[in-house]
């Protein structure tokens, strides 16, 4: 730190020094209020020109015996006044002599703190001095004012006694000698200076007067050296510098380095100020707005709690759930408005307070009602509709029955997902729907952890709390596309809990952490296959196939359904348009291919359109749709059915496969060759299917004589199996029959009847296995023209549960052995 001091006597700005240590500066103040005293003797050494002070006062005579000064902490250099304190005996002694006497000190700076110094614990250059000044502190220690005179070489002790005294030589600075073109650099280290001093904090306003003052560039150097914070060693190489631009170099470097940490340590006082001033606003204007909104009827906090209080008054809830509302409600009124956690516990609140709890909506116990409700919205379904009907009748004597879960599985369009609206406006319950369809996170069920930034709540009881019933219809959509196990958890395990009716009295969300229960609600999963869902899960659901739907059944789904809900939605009155229900079976085989109706909704609507169209341009129509016209409205037709064979073939039989949009005829074609017993297999097919084919194959060689095939056939014979749209990728069991009997008719020769179809899994041992999607299968045959089907003699029981309205005008064939078949269907 710098004191200056302003002295009466001289009207001129003085300097005493720089001091680094804190316990001196008590000492330095007793000084400065001692030189502000009109008859204190005041050395002023920057007003005017300094080189006639120290010409005056610099020359000096060396004894052969100089008293040594040991200096702690600090460099003493020629020229500059220094205040220092002493508090050691021998050191008080040395100065009082000193001072008396006017005799030259030399000043040498210690290398370490030590009380007693040694010749080597001393550096051996150091600066003659004469005590200018003297003041007897309180304590008895001594503040003294040194003059620099010349630096000293201490060649070595003689006597350490009452004081130290040693034999000195004169080492004259060579820094005196001072470039012509020094100017410059002597003006930049000044700038230096004074910016290092503006700098300072809480300086006198005349403290920049004394450093502008001095114009000699040598004294300038070593004074600001003098003020330098830096080691003693550092600062003793300085000194011991004998080219004036070497040090002045070292000395401008030192500066540049603090006025960087300077400008640093200011920043941050000004941040932590600024920060300090914030707070302290923020605070008076939180305490002026207190004030005003006491006085308008309270604060923005309070009536929102006293919302949340009267929200609360109205839920119907258990005893855990009252206390843990209760809780948070406590620890919100603790936050502080602009608290990050207010906003989040806020919402937590809300959250439990939109949810319905234990407000259970009656139902409509009314079973013809709502068996009129079901068949309105949707045509067939029996199976579905009887479900709910014994559940409502259940329902009617037991109010405490936990809800069915029910999985409906079939193709898409046949009307799973409308189904469940239709159920809930059937029972009067709300209704809520929500797509699984690529969910592959855990959270997305379970919630997150309120401790995570951003949490929130699963879907499923989010999605419950925008109603108000904790009994609604709920549809879990696409069940079937719920991804497995990954980096996020495993949300197909997270819905065990959801749809298993022993746990999901207590479901655990994790953003709630109170158990909810979910045991009334009606849960309403649909999928497209089984084959994705979880084994555990579909043991949970009651699992309910829902097929395609045949021709008759479309053409009244249409009538009653699809074509006013068209014209509705298009605003076209029957006045207007006309379809005729062999125009809706055109557009069913020609431009439709699927199981369901989603297809033939779509043209439906294109035709409306196009009629909407003619009636805005004025234009001249016929109300009923022709035959003729749609090629017009919807081009050429896009869908193609498969048509049995028109006449009997050698190596071509009918299969019946399954895929997602319904059932589907397969054309199994075989042929032989000269060859070496080869079987080649075309047609794009699986794995499995390629299995079926080795298997009927062998079977065939091993059972030849059955046949009255000759055994050498089978080495000199090529055989070759394709199916047909190889494009389309082909694979399962259930073509086992039909890939045997068209081996059988191409090595016999004898053709097979072109009005049968089958399907069924073969065995080594000649048993005809059970298949599946029968229904979708006998649907395919009805499509093509089929009359006779041949199946295993265990889906018998299949064909028995099918409506018989899908069995008129087929003959069904039920085997139990491979050897059964060729008797059938073979010539």
């Amino acid at each position: 730190m710098i004191f200056w001091t302003f002295c009466p006597k001289y009207q001129t700005t003085c300097v005493v020094s720089r001091i680094y240590m804190s316990e001196k500066r008590k000492k330095v103040t007793s000084i400065l209020k001692l030189m502000n005293n009109e008859n204190a003797e005041i050395i002023p050494i920057v007003s005017g020109d300094i080189s006639e002070y120290v010409k005056e006062n610099s020359e000096m005579s060396v004894p052969e015996q100089v008293a040594v000064l040991p200096l702690r902490g600090n460099v003493f250099f020629p020229n500059v006044l220094m205040p220092i304190s002493a508090g050691r005996t021998k050191s008080i002694q040395l100065i009082k002599d000193a001072y008396k006497s006017k005799e030259i000190i030399a000043v040498i700076s210690q290398k370490d703190d030590s009380d007693e110094p040694q010749q080597e614990n001393m550096f051996s250059v150091g600066t003659f001095a004469r005590v200018l000044e003297m003041i007897t502190m309180p304590d008895d220690s001594i503040m003294v004012v040194l003059q620099g005179l010349d630096r000293l070489t201490l060649k070595e002790f003689t006597s350490s006694k009452p004081y130290w005294k040693g034999r000195c030589e004169q080492y004259t600075d060579g820094c005196k000698n001072v470039p012509e073109d020094a100017k410059i650099i002597t003006s930049t280290l000044k700038d230096m200076y004074l910016n290092l001093l503006k700098l300072t904090p809480n300086l006198p306003p005349n403290a920049l007067m004394g450093p502008k003052n001095i114009k000699d560039s040598y004294y300038l150097l070593n004074f600001v050296a003098s003020q330098l914070n830096i080691s003693v060693k550092d600062k003793q190489e300085l000194l011991e510098l004998n080219d004036f631009s070497l040090r002045m170099e070292k000395v401008i470097a030192y500066l540049g380095q603090e006025i960087k940490e300077a400008e640093l340590k200011l920043q941050i006082q000004k941040k932590a100020s600024s920060e300090m001033d914030k707070q302290q606003r923020e605070y008076y204007l939180n305490q002026q707005l207190k004030t005003i909104q006491e006085e308008l009827g309270g604060s923005p906090t309070e009536q929102t709690i006293n919302e949340l209080k009267e929200r609360a008054k109205t839920k119907i809830w258990s005893k855990q759930v009252q206390e843990t509302f209760e809780k948070e409600l406590k620890k919100l009124s603790t936050m502080h408005p602009s608290s990050p956690d207010y906003s989040n516990e806020l919402n937590y609140l809300g959250f439990i307070l939109d949810l319905p709890w234990n407000n259970i909506k009656e139902d409509d116990y009314n079973i013809e009602q709502a068996r009129k409700s079901l068949d309105k919205d949707h045509y067939g379904l029996e199976k579905v509709k009887e479900r709910i009907i014994e559940y409502l009748a259940v329902l009617k004597l037991n109010k405490n029955i936990s809800s069915p879960i029910l999985c409906l599985v079939g193709p898409p369009g046949v009307g799973k997902t409308s189904l469940g609206r239709s159920i809930a406006n059937a029972m009067n319950r709300e209704y809520i729907r929500i797509a699984l369809g690529g969910v592959n996170d855990e959270s997305e069920i379970r919630g997150h952890r309120r401790t995570y930034i951003g949490a929130m709540p699963g879907r499923i009881l989010k999605s419950l709390s925008k109603v108000k019933h904790s009994n609604p219809v709920f549809v879990l959509d696409e069940i079937d596309k719920i991804t497995g196990m990954s980096i996020n958890g495993d949300p197909a395990a997270a819905m065990l809990e959801v749809l298993d009716p022993e746990q999901n009295t207590a479901f655990h969300d994790n953003y709630l952490d109170i158990d909810y229960d979910l045991s009334k609600i009606m849960f309403i999963a649909t999928a497209n296959s089984l084959a994705n869902v979880h084994p555990a899960l579909i043991d949970r659901m009651e699992i309910i196939d829902i097929s395609g739907y045949i021709e008759e059944e479309k053409i009244q789904i249409a009538k009653r359904h699809l074509i006013p809900n068209n014209l509705k939605a298009n605003g076209l009155q029957k006045s207007q348009i006309s379809i005729s229900d062999k125009l809706v079976s055109y557009l069913i085989n020609n431009y439709t291919r699927e199981s369901g109706v989603r297809r033939l909704d779509k043209v439906l609507s294109k035709i409306a359109r196009h009629r909407v169209v003619e009636i805005a341009e004025e234009k001249e129509y016929i109300k009923a749709i022709q035959q003729k016209d749609l090629q017009i409205i919807l081009g050429l037709p896009t869908a193609y059915h498969e048509l049995r064979m028109e006449e009997d073939a050698i190596g071509v039989v009918t299969g019946l496969a399954w895929t997602e949009v319904g059932g589907e005829i397969l054309f199994v074609e075989a042929s032989v060759s000269r060859g070496k017993g080869n079987i080649n297999l075309t047609g794009n097919l699986g794995n499995v299917m390629k299995e079926s084919a080795s298997l009927a194959f062998e079977y065939l060689k091993s059972n030849a004589e059955i046949w009255n095939l000759e055994e050498t056939i089978f080495d000199n014979k090529d055989l070759n199996v394709h199916c047909p749209e190889g494009a389309t990728p082909k694979d399962g069991p259930s073509a086992g029959i039909t890939m045997f009997i068209a081996m059988l008719s191409a090595f016999s020769g004898r053709k097979v009847r072109h009005n049968f179809a089958m399907t069924g899994e073969i065995t080594l041992r000649g048993s005809v296995l059970p298949v599946g999607g029968i229904k979708e299968k006998i649907l395919a045959a009805k499509r093509a023209k089929i009359t006779d089907i041949i199946l295993s003699e265990k889906n018998r029981r299949d064909i028995e549960d099918i409506n018989s309205i899908y069995l008129e005008g087929l003959t069904f064939h039920y085997v139990r052995e491979i050897a059964e078949i060729p008797k059938i269907v073979l010539l």
